[in-house]
Order: structure tokens, then sequence, then C-alpha cells
């Protein structure tokens, strides 16, 4: 009889623990996150040959294994889209020496052909005309949201939006914790 009671007690205590692992991962959901950016369900970018600016062709999947900062604007960039195309750039220069594991797009929106001063203050990132290409439907899933700015993962996969006038200090906390947490990229 006594053995049986031990016999009991050691399998309490080995399955508990599984069960109420089970339980809170099931049942219970924290308030809160620790990420500043909204999580998406990730949704792949579709394979197509787009062109940059100044006619060379590109494709996402030349920087892919890279995460990769986009933002969907028209050429003609007001203060907002230049003030985001610098959040950008601080972003992955905050980095420091993991800053080559981040790529920036800008997919121009329009037929309008970016200023030369703009192209050089931004120059690494990458400008591609994307007007009416599916690509560019990729970033526009939400209409409230038309300036955000998307994370694009190493796998090719759309999988954050920051907010319309973000926090860059909070950007640059995200992805601190990406470039040490992650192996990708």
């Amino acid at each position: 009889m006594k053995g049986k009671k031990v016999l009991i007690v050691l399998a309490a205590i080995c399955v508990l623990p599984l069960l109420a692992s089970y339980a809170m991962y099931f049942l219970w959901r924290p308030d809160s996150t620790v990420n500043y950016g909204q999580l998406l369900s990730p949704r792949a970018l579709p394979a197509e040959a787009l062109t940059t600016v100044d006619g060379k062709p590109f494709d996402f999947a030349s920087i892919k294994g890279r995460w990769t900062l986009v933002l969907a604007d028209g050429g003609a960039c007001d203060a907002k889209c230049e003030e985001l195309l610098y959040y950008i750039r601080q972003v992955r220069k905050a980095q420091g020496e993991h800053q080559e594991r981040i790529e920036r797009v800008w997919l121009v929106t329009d037929g309008t052909q970016p200023k030369a001063e703009l192209l050089t203050a931004i120059e690494g990132m990458h400008v591609i005309r994307a007007a009416g290409s599916a690509t560019l439907g990729a970033f526009a899933g939400d209409a409230t949201h038309p300036r955000a700015i998307h994370l694009v993962d190493p796998l090719g996969q759309v999988m954050m939006r920051y907010p319309d006038e973000p926090d860059p200090k909070k950007m640059i906390k995200d992805f601190q914790r990406l470039m040490k947490y992650s192996r990708l990229g």
C-alpha cells in the first residue's frame, strides 16, 4: 500500500507541471506584450520582379535572409514621409554591429520621381517603384494605417506593423530584442 502512494505522488509530481503549462498556454493570455510594433498574421510577399527608381531590377528574394523595414509612400515625399525614412535609417544605425542584418526599402506608390537630394540622404535604401504591384498590396492591408512602417522577417513574410506616428526609441528596443534573440538574418 505504501508503494502505491509513493508511485501516485511521483506521477503527480511529473504530470502536474505538464498540465499546468497546457492550462497556461490555452486558457491564460497576458494583457500586455513587450513588443512595440503590432504583430500581424505572417503573410508571404508575392514573388514578382520590380524595378528601382533608377531602372535596375529588384526582387525581395534578393534580400531574403535579412530583417527588412518597409515604408510605402508616394515619390513626392512630404515632411512626414522624410521623417519616417529618417527613423528607419536611425533604427538600423542604432543596432551597431547588427545593422548589416537589417535592410531598408521604400516602396514608391506612384509614378513621381523622388527628389535627388532625398535619394542622396537615404543612401543604401532600396527605392522601388511599386505602383499597381501585388507587393504593394501586401503592405496595404489596413487602410487606417496608410503610412505604417512594416517589418518583413528573414523568411520573407510581413509580420509586424509600427504605428503611423512611431516612437523611434521603442522601435530601437524592439530591434535590439530581435537581434539578441533571433538567429535568423
